[in-house]
């Protein structure tokens, strides 16, 4: 059986996979067995009768389709280019637009464009509905279909119409181009304060936030004051990746721990014995709306473990695992296994990572869209189901339910992300300045 792979990305358009969490299961199962026959017999009527020709592999893979694509918004089949596909984009390489969708209504809905890549340099917002692409409708069209459209031959254009709030739909024509994603950016700002922005969670993200870490202290000539690491508009990806970034910040215990249908799928993930790179620097992590799954990972331990301040507003809500199961040279399956917990027992599903400190960004360098669609909103998606037994006391659990109402505001608009005019970074860089050694303690 060949080794399945475990995914926490919630977006279609990008699909980053890491290593084994649980076997594919074809006995045994509780219930009866399913009656084969009916579909077998389904695709033969099909076959003979409908007034267009169609493949036994078509109509197979579309049914495989619709059963997964039924069960939650991030299960799905991939055929084999599908399949390929996403292991080109775990290496950060890809060609396309760069951009990550989901659907909702019947629509693709851009969840947030890649920085540095043709969707971010053409203005593509977070919130943004794809209404046709080079003319064609996309209302009712899969998602799978849709990505298909999206990508192509470096060097040829697409054009989007683009649905934006309560704005007239608008036209966008973009160069599609080799994705090569540079997950980690950093500079060192005045006062000796690092920053560290990670856009995404890929295979080369760990050792890159090492050597962000390394060179911002030999900048700071080894007396770096603080860190801000900027998850804002970060879709998530490998969860190895998020695991190890937040371990370069811990001495050890839990990062983050999973729990599945069965035993054999609970697994705890742990920081190194000594592995904070920065022990006793203060340290924000910036988050938004389109903050998710891996994101929410990181923010969550750093907090739960009080070695960050957590500053911005509530994140996307997806805490759900995906396993990559594949097929024998027939696709994969990406199948909704578990859910992941914060070190205080906390799910992220459905709410998300409150903030300690409410920072929004301003009107004015907000989306114009209005506020991002939420894992809440997802057709299909799990309901929060509470922390973790006997993991918080009662008055633990109804603080944690005041902090998920939390305001949810319309993210920043994507070219503004790290630049001089950013008021929430504005905001942690002076927070950090003031805050001294206790920084990292938040009550």
């Amino acid at each position: 059986m060949t080794k399945t792979r475990l995914l926490i990305s919630s977006l279609i358009a990008a699909i980053l996979v890491v290593p084994l969490i649980s076997a594919f299961r074809t006995q045994g199962e509780e219930g009866p067995a399913p009656d084969l026959a009916l579909l077998a017999g389904v695709i033969q009527l099909v076959r003979h009768d409908y007034v267009h020709p169609v493949s036994s592999n078509e109509l197979t893979e579309d049914a495989l389709k619709g059963m997964l694509n039924k069960l939650d918004p991030h299960s799905d089949y991939m055929d084999e280019e599908e399949f390929k596909q996403s292991q080109a984009d775990t290496a950060g390489r890809f060609g396309g637009l760069g951009m990550q969708i989901s659907e909702q209504e019947g629509l693709p809905k851009i969840i947030s464009p890649i920085d540095g890549t043709p969707a971010a340099h053409a203005g593509i917002e977070p919130g943004d509905e794809i209404v046709l692409i080079d003319h064609t409708t996309t209302r009712g069209m899969a998602l799978r279909k849709v990505v298909t459209l999206l990508r192509g031959e470096p060097g040829t254009a697409v054009t989007l119409t683009i649905l934006r709030g309560k704005q007239a739909p608008f036209d966008l024509t973009l160069t599609r181009q080799i994705i090569r994603v540079d997950s980690v950016k950093s500079k060192l700002e005045p006062n000796d304060i690092g920053y560290v922005r990670i856009s995404q969670f890929g295979s080369d993200t760990s050792d890159a936030f090492r050597q962000a870490i390394t060179d911002l202290q030999r900048n700071a000539n080894g007396h770096l004051k603080g860190l801000v690491i900027d998850l804002r508009n970060d879709p998530g990806g490998l969860l190895t990746a998020a695991v190890d970034v937040a371990g370069d910040l811990l001495d050890g215990g839990t990062v983050v721990s999973i729990r599945g249908r069965r035993s054999s799928e609970t697994k705890n993930f742990d920081a190194p014995a000594h592995g904070d790179m920065l022990a006793g620097v203060p340290v924000v992590v910036l988050i938004n709306g389109a903050s998710a799954s891996a994101s929410e990972i990181v923010a969550g331990a750093l907090q739960d473990r009080h070695r960050a301040v957590v500053m911005g507003t509530q994140s996307f809500g997806k805490g759900s695992v995906q396993t990559i199961i594949p097929l024998s040279g027939k696709g994969a399956v990406r199948l909704t296994t578990a859910l992941y917990y914060t070190p205080s027992g906390r799910s992220i599903q459905d709410e998300g990572i409150a903030p300690d400190v409410v920072a929004e960004a301003p009107k004015d360098q907000q989306i114009s869209g209005g506020a991002l669609v939420r894992e809440s909103a997802l057709h299909g998606a799990f309901a929060n189901p509470g922390p973790l037994q006997q993991s918080q006391k009662p008055e633990e659990a109804r603080s944690a339910a005041e902090k998920s109402q939390s305001v949810y505001s319309a993210p920043i608009k994507v070219e503004l992300i790290g630049k001089p005019d950013d008021a929430q970074l504005k905001t942690a860089l002076s927070y950090l300045d003031h805050a001294g050694d206790t920084a990292s303690q938040p009550h």
